[in-house]
């Protein structure tokens, strides 16, 4: 068996017509299978959807934030990032993964840009060597904020140099384990 195949079960559900007929709509419009596409809501929902509410997370218009996050200096960007940014991902990390090492962090990090509209591009290498690049569209504030964030985990957290790279429109960092 190839370790890469995941293992599957079968089960049956109780769907109303309508959300059948909509998934199967968004299924031909997405080029996957309807089972693909439940798969997929299913995971997202599992993975950080159930959480949104417990962990304080509320749901704001992209344009809204931009403008309010832009009207910050970087000076209170940094201040937030690193009196309450900080302690607040490392808080959620943990409570979404359940541990605070470095891969359960980045795998519940990717997540987290995934579900913030952000396009993520992950190489690691055999030796260890990580690099991330994150296109967004949230602004030069929004960078300076989880690259403060990304420093101080790493360092007080992780023990471990990062080194990030920001601009109004991405984040990339590189590290090796």
């Amino acid at each position: 068996m190839n370790p890469s195949t995941k293992k599957t079960t079968t089960i049956t559900f109780r769907l109303d017509e309508n959300t059948i007929q909509r998934l199967r709509h968004e299924s031909n419009n997405k080029q996957v299978s309807t089972n693909t596409l439940v798969n997929q809501a299913l995971k997202q929902f599992l993975d950080w959807g159930m959480h949104e509410s417990t962990i304080g997370f509320v749901t704001i218009n992209k344009q809204v934030f931009v403008h309010v996050f832009g009207k910050l200096s970087q000076s209170e960007i940094i201040d937030v990032a690193t009196r309450v940014g900080k302690d607040e991902v490392k808080n959620i990390a943990l409570f979404m993964k359940g541990a605070m090492d470095i891969q359960s962090f980045l795998s519940w990090f990717e997540i987290r840009m995934t579900n913030s509209s952000v396009q993520v591009s992950h190489i690691h290498e055999d030796d260890g060597f990580h690099r991330y690049v994150m296109k967004h569209e949230l602004g030069k504030n929004w960078s300076l904020y989880h690259k403060t964030i990304l420093e101080l985990i790493f360092e007080e957290i992780f023990d471990k140099k990062i080194n990030v790279k920001i601009d109004k429109t991405m984040i990339a960092f590189e590290f090796t384990e």
